[in-house]
């Protein structure tokens, strides 16, 4: 997963612990920079290529998850190409990570490869470290759409995978025809 020599942070390394720990199924990582909606894989199926599109099996759900954001988001979906993130405009303000920029090492593909957790990256704004008083208006850009983003995990299939005697199964993979990514229950 992580290149050659690439050192984690122990902070990395609790977080991809919790990860692991606690059944998540959606998260969201909030940067700033640009004005866009990332989703995985970030990187590169062919490191050499810096901009290649590099989807995981359920591009599709991705797509949508991205999308729930972006639509919801004030800016992201104005369509002027002519604001910040109107590079974006043409693709509704969501991109794959790895099409806009290949880079290793990044929580939505750790998310998405080692646990059940799908995982988008919301790029807040231009700036990449905003003022304090720009905060308050950044967060009600982004409330309605990370409500938004947060009511999507009722989304897909869910349920309970039990035995004869109605005892939950934990560790149970689940498939989906079609999709060559697994997923596993929890407790």
């Amino acid at each position: 997963f992580f290149a050659p020599g690439f050192q984690v942070a122990p902070e990395t390394k609790a977080v991809m612990k919790w990860l692991r720990s606690i059944p998540f199924v959606l998260s969201a990582s909030l940067h700033g920079g640009e004005l866009v909606v990332t989703y995985p894989y970030d990187y590169s199926r062919h490191p050499m290529e810096e901009k290649m599109f590099s989807p995981t099996p359920d591009e599709k759900m991705f797509k949508m998850l991205a999308k729930a954001y972006a639509d919801a988001h004030p800016v992201i979906s104005d369509r002027s190409e002519l604001r910040c993130g109107g590079n974006f405009v043409k693709r509704g303000g969501i991109i794959n990570g790895a099409e806009w920029y290949s880079f290793t090492g990044g929580m939505a593909d750790f998310n998405y490869l080692h646990t059940n957790c799908f995982e988008v990256t919301v790029e807040v704004g231009c700036e990449k470290f905003p003022l304090e008083e720009e905060l308050f208006t950044i967060w009600h850009e982004n409330r309605d759409a990370l409500l938004n983003y947060m009511e999507m995990v009722h989304r897909g299939i869910k349920g309970i995978v039990s035995d004869k005697f109605g005892n939950p199964i934990k560790n149970a993979r689940i498939s989906v025809r079609g999709i060559q990514h697994d997923v596993t229950t929890g407790n």
